[in-house]
This record gives C-alpha cells, sequence and structure tokens, in this order.
C-alpha cells in the first residue's frame, strides 16, 4: 500500500481533492491523520486499476459519442453546401429575370389611337399620356 497526500491520492485516482476529502469524511477510503494534521490516504494498485478500468470504459464511449457529433457535423457541413448551390441557383435566375424586363417593356413611342366607326367617343376613361408610355410592371406596382 503506498501512503499519500490527499492531492497524490486525487491524482492518481483522477478526481479532484475535494472528492477525496468526501472519501475520507465518509469513511470510504483508507486515510490516517498525523500529529500535525496532515491527512494521509492508503491507496493500493488495485483501488487505481479499478478506476482505470472504468474510466477505459468511459472513454470508449467518449469517443463514440465524439463520432457521433462528428458524422452529425459533416452531415450539416453537406446540407450547408447544398443550400448554397440553391441559393446560387436562385439568384442566377432572378438576375436573369430581372435582365428581361427591358425586352419586355412596351415601346417608348406612342400609339396611334384606333379609329373608331362613330362620331363620339366613349364613356370609358381614357388612359393619360403617361400611363399609356409607362409599362405594365410599373403600373401593376404603382411605380
Amino acid at each position: 500500500m503506498d501512503k499519500l497526500t490527499v492531492a497524490e491520492a486525487a491524482e492518481r485516482l483522477n478526481i479532484s481533492q475535494d472528492a477525496v476529502r468526501q472519501r475520507i469524511r465518509r469513511d470510504t477510503i483508507e486515510h490516517y491523520k498525523d500529529d500535525d494534521g496532515r491527512v494521509y490516504v492508503f491507496l493500493s494498485p488495485a483501488n487505481t486499476t479499478h478506476d482505470t478500468v472504468q474510466d477505459a470504459v468511459h472513454d470508449g464511449v467518449h469517443d463514440t459519442l465524439v463520432e457521433e457529433l462528428r458524422e452529425r457535423v459533416r452531415f450539416l457541413e453537406a446540407e450547408l453546401e447544398d443550400r448554397k448551390e440553391e441559393s446560387r441557383r436562385k439568384d442566377t435566375i432572378i438576375m436573369t429575370m430581372a435582365q428581361r424586363i427591358p425586352e419586355l417593356e412596351p415601346a417608348s413611342e406612342p400609339r396611334e389611337s384606333p379609329e373608331t366607326t362613330s362620331e363620339g367617343k366613349g364613356s370609358g376613361d381614357v388612359p393619360s399620356e403617361e400611363t399609356r408610355r409607362s409599362s405594365w410592371w410599373r403600373r401593376f406596382f404603382d411605380l
């Protein structure tokens, strides 16, 4: 058996010093208090071997979880790339449509008024000169 200080025992067991002190208070670990008030902990190789096995199991679970998180990150990165590509395609389509708008606008020259067979004009509203010149999409959006 090894006689260790609380700090040394905590390091060997891979736990905090407070955890070692709690074990001393609960009397679940062998310990000795000398005349100066120093506390020593007795550890055998069996005590640390058990913790090492437990740590190895814990590390195995930890590695599995880390790998699962890495896979999720890879998936999300691929999903993000897909979304970026989709956004680029949409932007290209919008730019193509915006460039074609001038092609859709009517000619800027005013049209001749249609000839009517009757002498008088109809009772309907006659669009103003400005309304006749503006494009359909400007009238639609009231620009």
